[in-house]
């Protein structure tokens, strides 16, 4: 469906922080609009990640289509460059049944490429750098980052080794800076409207706190336990939050009582790092809520 105006497809996207009833809201705006969701987070794509990820389950979903969730196996490195050129088929595929696409989720990046149009360097990955690099630990490799990159070192966790490794990958192999071979390219190619959901920080903490107690009640344990035998201790496994810190639980690093302080304490602190994300997008209208919206 196109704005008449714009003559650009129209898509709604819903963002914030974990357990801030992204889901919830998403099922329920589509219920009244005609729409059909597709997820923008990096962990739902992974079969199996289902407790630790919170991943709406079919009968959540409510009837109405889900797209970008369970398609790849752990093992794969799903990339934002192959999630925003799928999303962009699907989006047309919903427009042109008449529907309306709504992108829920967390992952600012994914929204920033996808909805933005921000440029993303094309650098093809590096087998042999990875393997050189997955030796070294995070205080290592965001050392070596901000040697080559003291800009771009303070806008990545030193904890995150995944995205130091691609940013190294990627200031190596073009020789420049992220700031020089990232920005945001002309306007975006969808008509958006932006919902941002969010709590005060004392309830959206207790959210979370809540929301990691019943993924305990309701297997979390057990899923970590299937995960590692079915796939073993490979980097999506023992890199997500949530399998993280079971991952530590039953190796016997921890006891399941710092397990779970652990694991939410890094569940709020990734809800901050995502509102600061989302935070610096001026188009989004916090807190709209479906009985507001006009069809």
């Amino acid at each position: 469906m196109k704005n008449q105006k714009t003559n650009k497809l129209k898509v709604i996207a819903v963002v914030g922080a974990t357990a801030s009833g992204k889901s919830a809201y998403a099922i329920e705006l589509a219920k009244k609009i005609g729409g059909e969701i597709i997820s923008a987070d990096s962990r739902l794509v992974y079969k199996g990640f289902d407790i630790g990820t919170a991943k709406p389950s079919i009968e959540e979903r409510c009837g109405i289509p889900h797209y970008m969730l369970d398609i790849v196996e752990p093992e794969f490195d799903y990339t934002a460059g192959l999630y925003v050129n799928e999303a962009r088929r699907l989006i047309a595929d919903i427009s042109e049944r008449g529907k309306i696409p709504i992108i829920a989720g967390g992952t600012g990046l994914y929204f920033r490429l996808l909805l933005e149009n921000y440029l993303m360097p094309q650098v093809e990955p590096n087998s042999e750098l990875r393997k050189e690099l997955e030796r070294l630990s995070s205080e290592d490799l965001f050392e070596m980052f901000s040697q080559l990159d003291p800009e771009g070192a303070q806008k990545i966790s030193c904890n995150d080794k995944k995205k130091l490794i691609r940013a190294i990958e990627i200031v190596k192999t073009l020789n420049k800076p992220l700031s020089q071979v990232r920005g945001i390219g002309s306007d975006s190619e969808f008509d958006v409207e932006w919902i941002g959901l969010n709590y005060p920080r004392e309830e959206l903490y207790n959210r979370i706190n809540r929301r990691v107690d019943l993924m305990i009640e309701n297997g979390l344990i057990d899923e970590t336990k299937f995960l590692l035998k079915k796939h073993g201790h490979i980097y999506n496994i023992v890199n997500t939050i949530g399998y993280q810190e079971m991952t530590q639980y039953l190796d016997g690093v921890i006891s399941l009582d710092e397990a779970v302080e652990k694991l939410k304490q890094n569940t709020r602190n990734y809800a901050k790092r995502q509102l600061t994300w989302f935070r610096k997008n001026s188009q989004i209208k916090w807190n709209i809520y479906p009985d507001k919206l006009k069809k």
